[in-house]
Parts: C-alpha cells; structure tokens; sequence
C-alpha cells in the first residue's frame, strides 16, 4: 500500500512537472509546510526576556543559543556581563527534585526573579521555585493557583462587597443596599452616607479616600443596557451533545451606564452634590484621582461619540466642577492609541498629548488655570510614547517617528526635550527601529536596535544616549543558510502623488526572477496602528510557507492606519471600507514597474479580524484588481462589532456610513473568487456576522466558498484554515489542482 502512494506521488510530480507548472507542485507543498520548522531556532544571540533588578542598575535577560538560552546578568556601573547562575548545577537540582529531566543549556522557564545577591526565583510545573546559587540548594516556595480567565469584553463588576479602608486605617468604606456607608474600625460604628441609592441608581464600589482620610470619592452609576451574543458550541470535547454558550457584548448604538462622581465628607458625614452636565454624555470616565494636597479630584471624560476628550477637576469640599483641558477633533480623538498625561508637582502643570496641529505631540498646561503654557513638541512627525518625566530637570525622554527626511517614518528614535520646548537631544541613532528600556533610576537604558532587513544589534547606553558597552548581535548565520529571504522594503507614492506609502516583499526560498510569481496581499488596515512590522523578529515571518508555494507576498500601509499624520489617519472616518486601496494599488503597480516576476494580473488578497472586513471589500470594490480572496473571522459589517472600535472609527450615533461600509450591503457585487472562514465560537469579533454576510451572498446567488470550524474562536482559521487558505490560492491564481490531502497524509 505504502508502495502504491509512493508511486502516486511520483506521478502527481512527473504530471506537474510535465506541464510545465513550477508552482504549487507537491515538493512546495512539502517545502511550506516544514518552512516554520526549517527556520525555527535558527537565530541566536537574541534577546528574548529581560528585567532591570529593582532599584538596582543591574539587569538579567535571557538569550536564544544554539541548543536553547541561557540567562545573563548585567552590572551597567561595573560594565560586566556574566552568567545569572550557574546553568548546570540548576538543572540538576531541579532533575533530582522534581525528577523530569531539565538541560542547562534549555532550562524550562523563561524568566526569573532576584531576591538577593545569591537566591533567585522562577516557575516551573505550576509551582514557584526558589534556588541558592551559592550552595546550589532548590526550593519549592509555592504551588500556584490556575488562573481563572476573564472575558475581554465582560463590563466592570461594579456591586460587589468590597470594602475600601481609609489610608489612616481608621475607617472602612463599602455599599450596602446600593448606598455608600462607612465604619469606625474601633468602635464598630456604621453611618450612612447616602440616601438615595437604588438598583436603578445604585452606587458604585469604586470609591476612593482622600489622602487625609476626611474624604471619599464614589461613583453613582445608572446602569446601562446589557447585549449579550450567543453561541452553539457543537462539539464539547466533554459531552456529546451540544451546549449554549453566551457572552455580554455591547455594540454600536447600545446604551451605556452613566457614572455620577458624589463627594462625602467624613467628619460632616456629608454628602456634596456635584453638577455632571460638562461629562453628562459620557462613553467612558476614567478612575479618579485625588490630589495630594486633598483639595480637589481628577478624572478623565470620553464623550460618546469620540470627538471630546476632557480632564476635569472637582474641588473639595465645595464640588465645583472645572475643567482643564477640553480636547476636540472634528473626526474622531484617538484615545485608545495617542493618550498620554502626566501631573507635574501635583497638577500644578499638565502635560498632555494631543494632534491638534496635525500631529502627533505634548503641550504643557498650567494645572490651575487650563491654559496651555507652550507646545512642547513640534513639527511634521508623531510622538509614539513617552518613556520618562524628569520633574526636577523639567525634561523628558520621547519616542517618534518621522522626523528625519528620506527614512521609514514609522522608524522610532528617541530623544530628550526641556519641558519648554528647547534642548532638543537625540538619544539613538536614525534609520534603525528602537526599544529601549531604563534601569529605576533612569541611570542607564538598553537599547535593542533593527529593522526587517537589518538584525538586532542591543547596547547598553548612558541616559545621554553614549554607549557603554555592545550586548548582543543577532547572529541569523543559520536562519539564511537554511533558505530564509530577507524581505525587501519598498516605498511608492500615494493617492495625493507626495505622501510616501511603506511596506515590504517577501519572495519563496527557490525565487527565480526569470519567472512569474502571482502576488498576494496580506491586508490589515485596523485604524488602531500601522500594521506593517518594522523590527527583525518572528512575526512577519508567517506568511513565508505561504510564499513557498509560489507567490509573492506584500504588506502595506495605507492611508487610514495610524502613526503618520492626523490628515493621513482621518482618512478611516465614517468610511472603513477606505482600507486604503487606493494607495495599496498604487503601491503595487509601481512595485510591479520594476520587477517583472510580480504578476499583478494574478492578484489575491486575505486578511483576519478587520483583515477579514477589508480581504472581502477588496473583491467588492476593487475586482479589477483582486481576484482572489480568502477572509478570516470578519467584521463584516461594524454594526455587528464590538463597540468602542466601531464607534471610534465609524462615529456615533450610528448613522448611513455604517451600512455604506458594510459587507452585506455590497455582498451582491461580488466577483472573483471568495473563501469565508469562521469559528463558531469566536467571542472577539460575532460570527454572526459572517453568518450575514453568508446569507446574503445566497440570497444574491453568488459562487463562494465557506469554512465554519466547530469550536474555533478568533482566528485565521487554525491548521485546517491554512491548508484550506493556501489550497485555494494554489487552486485559483496558479490554476493547479492541489496535491490530494489524503494521499499525501497518509504516506507520512
């Protein structure tokens, strides 16, 4: 039997071979699927973990070596680089101790902790571990507790019992019959506080003391609605018949609770009404804050809608309400992706981030009048994150991207700026992605430095950004020897002819440029980020066993993803199914200019999530391109999504552009070829909405494929979805029958 396979895969090779076909043949097939395995543990000297000791300027990291890591520790005062521990004598007391068998050279843990000089800590088999480097003695400290998983998308428990005890200890705080009461903890006293709670209006456990103890914070909450999706699992790996599963899900449109902040005042025991008509149309009030002089709280207002974001401070004991920064945006303000504030000396200043000019970047507030004292950071590129505030040298220390002309302006660098503005100061070099990571008392930083094309080169540098000493150099020796492509990088303008549009090409193992290679797009066009990786690691090495079956792989950024300009980002708004096509085609075509292999004429696309959403849209909207298309887990229309990504984008109330956007509405202009995949317990995206976007391809009579996996969440589709995702292009832009599965599965 084994014979006659053997001789039917012989002659399924002579007929692709036959014919002419150089792709998709079955030794490609065999290629992609051990591309993951042939490049797995190929890269060594890369750092994988690392931690600075606390209040120490020492660090440990772990590192890939040949064979598995190792663990080395750092002193950036002394500049030594050593073993954390002794590998050896480790992993034999812990092969005695445990008695399964544990290498030095690939110890079974990925981080550890130092709890002095000598003794560190680590977890192993669902315990806590302790080891003595010096007398080589092993404890086991713990058996750990199975964490219990929460829902993502579950609403904050906001009636539980909890009791909250004042920071002089003298009081406790807790709810009972939806009212606010306290207790003397001494004489056992309760009083209450609050009067007018009830299960229409209830108050919140979320309550917060004054520093001084002679104030509490809490929330009164008018619940909202609940929304809840359901699922039926199919096939329970514990039972045979099928359970009904269900999750709380809000979505576009729902009500929301509405929190009311009540100040009492505990010597009184009085309550201080407070005006909420500046955060009355609330999405979301942030938790409060107490300034440290106990005279006036804090929090942060989300209006509904996403188009104004508000600090706003309420004074003790008078309650007045004022407000310290009012930020609005005629689109939408990016809070989930572009927020940063931090109170200097107390709040006597704010420094706060905003993209009112157009970009990206950190203005200083005067903390006690609202007013803007100056613009910190300024000109066309983006802050990407702050990393330190220095208040007594009224400095900071940013990341950004964009500011050197001709490089990736998604490459972050870092710099350090006077709180005025001025002093200007790079910290790592142009042209390379960084990281970097300071040590407690921002002495020291390390600085893990690449690109996609250029591998990770870490250093240990001084907080003026001089080096100490090098770390590591990723040695890819083996990866490229093994066949490993390094992916090109590509550049081409936009819909406007001067915007620079970015991305990357990846080519198969076996790549000849005398020859025609369909090309596939991988496309995320989520406005949350940029999506095309910028550093040398693991993660946009997925596609490649695709590639191996013949194709060209692209990724792109287009207009409508984040990290470049406020112009450049409001392309999303109101208008999802944008997903920068027009951009992406453009950045194709010149691609294809000056690289003969790439046959645009053979164009397939997929994508994931809001991939999904966008994979599908491109055969919709743009089937003179797209002829292919596979789509995994769609949100497929936004009205059927999670609610605040849909609303921040797509604007509230729900309006026409929802449906303008949507896949069902489109789905009768479908042409080309159309793979769905979904599982039928994806809680992240409703798969219900796949189910709609099914329904109305039939309802139009159109030709598709579809996959439902039974007991499959959020994903591109798990092994199954990826034999299915790459049959089906090999099928349809290369125009070869797959090698039949069963045959070549059961020669192994």
């Amino acid at each position: 039997m084994n014979k006659l396979i053997f001789s039917s895969l012989l002659c399924m090779l002579f007929f692709y071979d036959r014919e002419g076909f150089s792709q998709g043949t079955l030794a490609d097939y065999q290629r992609a699927e051990t591309a993951d395995t042939a490049y797995m543990n190929k890269e060594f000297n890369k750092l994988i973990e690392w931690a600075w000791l606390p209040n120490e300027n020492r660090f440990w990291y772990q590192k890939a070596i040949k064979g598995g890591k190792a663990f080395i520790l750092v002193d950036a005062a002394k500049k030594t680089k050593q073993q954390a521990f002794d590998h050896q004598k480790l992993a034999k007391a812990l092969t005695e101790k445990t008695r399964k068998a544990a290498r030095a050279t690939n110890l079974p843990f990925d981080r550890i902790t130092f709890r002095d000089q000598k003794v560190i800590e680590f977890v192993f088999d669902s315990s806590r571990w302790q080891f003595n480097s010096i007398t080589s003695e092993l404890k086991q400290i713990e058996r750990l507790k199975k964490q219990s998983s929460r829902y993502w998308g579950g609403q904050q428990d906001e009636k539980s019992g909890k009791v909250i005890t004042s920071p002089d200890s003298a009081w406790v705080a807790f709810i009972r019959e939806s009212n606010v009461f306290i207790r003397d903890r001494k004489t056992k006293r309760e009083f209450k506080l609050s009067i007018d709670g009830s299960a229409g209006e209830f108050y919140s456990t979320s309550m917060q003391w004054s520093p001084d103890s002679k104030k509490l914070m809490a929330y009164k909450v008018r619940p909202g609605e609940n929304h809840t999706i359901y699922f039926v699992e199919s096939s329970p790996v514990d039972q045979l018949q099928p359970k009904l599963q269900s999750r709380d899900y809000l979505k576009p449109g729902d009500a929301l609770p509405i929190r009311m902040p009540q100040l009492f005042l505990i010597d009184e025991k009085k309550q201080v009404k407070i005006d909420h008509d500046l955060f009355a149309h609330q999405f979301r009030l942030s938790d409060f804050e107490w300034r440290n002089d106990n005279n006036s709280f804090t929090f942060e207002y989300n209006e509904r809608g996403h188009q104004r974001y508000k600090v706003i401070e309420v004074k003790a004991p008078s309650g007045e309400v004022n407000v310290l920064i009012d930020e609005q945006s005629k689109t939408f303000i990016d809070y989930a992706g572009k927020s940063f504030r931090y109170d200097v000396a107390d709040g006597k200043e704010i420094i706060w981030m905003s993209e009112r000019d157009g970009w990206n970047h950190l203005y200083l507030y005067d903390g006690a009048t609202g007013k803007v004292k100056n613009q910190i950071t300024k000109g066309e590129w983006v802050v990407r994150s702050v990393e330190y505030v220095d208040e007594k040298a009224k400095n900071l220390v940013f990341g950004a991207s964009g500011m050197d002309e001709g490089i990736d302006p998604y490459m972050i660098s870092y710099f350090r700026i006077n709180f005025d503005g001025s002093g200007l100061t790079r910290l790592t070099e142009k042209g390379l992605q960084h990281k970097i990571i300071f040590s407690p008392d921002h002495s020291y930083f390390i600085d893990m430095a690449d690109r996609v094309d250029v591998p990770t080169v870490t250093t240990l540098r001084r907080a003026d950004g001089s080096e100490i000493m090098p770390l590591e150099k990723l040695d890819i020796t083996s990866l490229l020897a093994a066949g490993w492509r390094m992916p090109e990088v590509f550049k081409a303008k936009g819909r406007d002819g001067i915007t620079d549009i970015w991305g990357y090409i990846i080519k198969p193992s076996n790549f000849d440029p005398s020859k025609k290679y369909p090309v596939i797009e991988y496309i995320y066009a989520g406005p949350h980020s940029s999506h095309v990786p910028k550093t040398f690691n693991l993660s946009w090495r997925n596609w490649h066993p695709l590639a191996e079956l013949g194709f060209i792989i692209v990724q792109i950024d287009g207009m409508g993803t984040s990290n470049r300009s406020k112009a450049f980002h409001d392309v999303c708004w109101k208008n999802i199914k944008d997903a920068g096509f027009p951009d992406r085609i453009i950045w194709i075509k010149e691609a294809a200019k000056t690289r003969s292999y790439m046959d645009i004429d053979r164009m397939g696309i997929f994508g994931n999530s809001a991939g999904g959403q966008n994979s599908m849209g491109g055969l919709l909207h743009y089937p003179e391109f797209y002829k292919v298309a596979v789509s995994s887990s769609g949100c497929h229309d936004n009205r059927m999504d999670k609610m605040w990504w849909n609303e921040l984008w797509m604007g509230y109330p729900v309006g026409p552009e929802y449906a303008a956007s949507s896949n069902v509405t489109h789905a009768s202009k479908l042409q080309g070829k159309l793979l769905l995949i979904v599982g039928e317990l994806d809680d992240n995206v409703d798969p219900s909405s796949t189910m709609q976007v099914v329904n109305a391809l039939i309802k139009a009579d159109k030709n598709f494929d579809f996959l439902f996996v039974p007991g499959m969440g959020h994903s591109l589709g798990g092994t199954y979805g990826e034999k299915k995702r790459r049959d089906f292009f090999v099928k349809n832009l290369l125009g070869v029958d797959p090698p039949d599965w069963n045959v070549r599965y059961a020669a192994r």
